[in-house]
């Protein structure tokens, strides 16, 4: 078995995919899902499915309520943007959750601590117009600097790095590696506004975007859309 090491998990596309990575380097994965006040729960039984696919032994799902702060589509009374054009996403958009990656980062690190894991993995992507500035590399390279100066184990030198496996890659070249991997998309869920069936609406960024990768890998995306 190999190194301990944490990773999020939010049961979509990009995390899936950074967990195969992971656990094709042979960490011994521990599994931390965000149950944060998001406006549908299909990514968190998709992350549940995930994790008894992959046969992840040690799963956390951690309650914050930061829909009681708003300010995102994701977790307020705010439409979701639908039918932009990757022009338009290459703006900040309402789907950004104030701060989400630096407290599930802090979350993250605290958990590694007490597991004695000094790697955390985080399915975050800098290309393909996200828009978000918590997924920059020099974001997490700062908040890797700030772990080991705020944690005892960074104090007493055992230094946590964050994996960020994905972080270059374009949408494609992130499904085409999964598929390497045998990542069966089908247990994921990456739709900002799906349907009550849970259906994904293919109007959405993350749905224009993910569509868009699996035509660029030449790959069926076997998800049921709205439209299909």
């Amino acid at each position: 078995m190999g190194n301990k090491a944490v990773i999020l998990l939010s049961g979509g596309l990009d995390s899936t995919t950074c967990l195969a990575i992971a656990k094709h380097q042979g960490f011994d994965l521990n599994a931390l899902t965000f149950n944060y006040g998001q406006r549908h729960d299909f990514e968190l039984k998709s992350a549940q499915k995930i994790v008894d696919h992959f046969q992840i032994k040690n799963h956390s799902v951690v309650n914050i309520d930061l829909a009681q702060f708003g300010g995102s589509a994701l977790t307020d009374e705010i439409d979701v943007p639908k039918n932009r054009s990757e022009f338009e996403m290459t703006d900040i958009p309402v789907t950004y959750v104030p701060a989400r990656n630096t407290v599930f980062l802090s979350l993250a690190i605290a958990w590694a601590e007490t597991l004695n894991a000094f790697d955390i993995f985080i399915g975050v992507n800098a290309l393909d117009y996200s828009g978000y500035p918590d997924c920059r590399p020099e974001y997490i390279a700062a908040f890797e600097k700030t772990a080991n100066l705020a944690t005892k184990a960074g104090v007493s030198g055992q230094n946590f790095k964050i994996h960020t496996p994905l972080i270059n890659m374009k949408k494609s070249e992130i499904i085409l590696n999964g598929l390497e991997l045998n990542v069966d998309y089908s247990l994921t869920s990456s739709c900002y506004d799906p349907l009550k069936n849970g259906a994904a609406c293919g109007d959405c960024d993350a749905c224009i975007l993910r569509l868009k990768g699996f035509q660029e890998a030449d790959a069926l995306d076997p998800l049921s859309y709205q439209k299909s």
